[in-house]
């Protein structure tokens, strides 16, 4: 279904980014192997947006370079990105995942199946003719990752998928993300809600600032952060 050699590890070095005359990201160092969901926690104005905005491509690092695995950068791109509002194109539900699969370059039959496919993995079958923009906010954020989803990706981009959303719909996201990990697919999110972190996270990386303040394991940074910021954030009292 893949090809044989994978993508990752993601490995983003030295990353910087500078906007309207600031530092927004400074210095930022990881590496994103397979497996896993990993979060990025920190205050507003951090750089969780932005970092997930370099790794995916759509931001071109000021300094520093993000890498994939050797190679990689000569097969087809199998990452994919999903925004905290999403974005719904003026055509049916099932329209909205065959567009980006045409995009893909995915062929006229292989391109229905795998939309059909989609729709059925997260329960938009019944919806599939019906306008994506008239879906309530939770079905939308369902669409959206179920398009992501039909790209085959390894590595899966999300901005905080369920910020705008009731707390039944963010269950049902939490236990979509949950199957797509088990399934194989390794994620990148960014989120606010720190039960939610502590539900879905593998591994943690916390920022303020625009750098890397912490990364570590979900249990141990919650169980005993190790630098004054994150104990901050995690009580309540760093704002920005």
């Amino acid at each position: 279904m893949r090809d044989v050699a994978s993508i990752l590890p993601l490995a983003v070095d030295a990353v910087s980014f500078l906007g309207d005359g600031r530092r927004l990201i400074d210095g930022l160092s990881f590496d994103m192997p397979a497996g896993g969901l990993a979060v990025l926690l920190g205050p507003n104005g951090a750089g969780k947006s932005l970092t997930l905005r370099l790794c995916h491509g759509l931001l071109t690092p000021s300094q520093g370079r993000i890498r994939w695995a050797a190679g990689a950068e000569g097969r087809s791109r199998r990452h994919a990105m999903v925004f905290q509002k999403p974005i719904m194109l003026r055509r049916s539900v099932e329209a909205n995942i065959a567009h980006a699969l045409a995009a893909a370059g995915i062929s006229g039959s292989e391109r229905r199946d795998r939309a059909r496919d989609a729709l059925a993995r997260f329960g938009l079958s019944e919806r599939a003719t019906q306008a994506a923009r008239l879906l309530s906010g939770g079905e939308q954020q369902r669409l959206a990752i179920a398009r992501a989803w039909a790209l085959r990706p390894e590595l899966l981009f999300l901005d905080e998928p369920t910020s705008q959303l009731d707390p039944a719909a963010t269950r049902q996201i939490e236990e979509l993300l949950s199957g797509l990990v088990a399934e194989g697919i390794t994620v990148l999110m960014s989120t606010h809600d720190l039960g939610q972190a502590r539900r879905l996270a593998s591994r943690v990386l916390f920022l303020h600032r625009g750098r890397l303040i912490e990364d570590a394991s979900a249990q141990s940074f919650f169980a005993q952060p190790a630098s004054p910021e994150a104990r901050a954030f995690l009580a309540g009292e760093l704002i920005w």
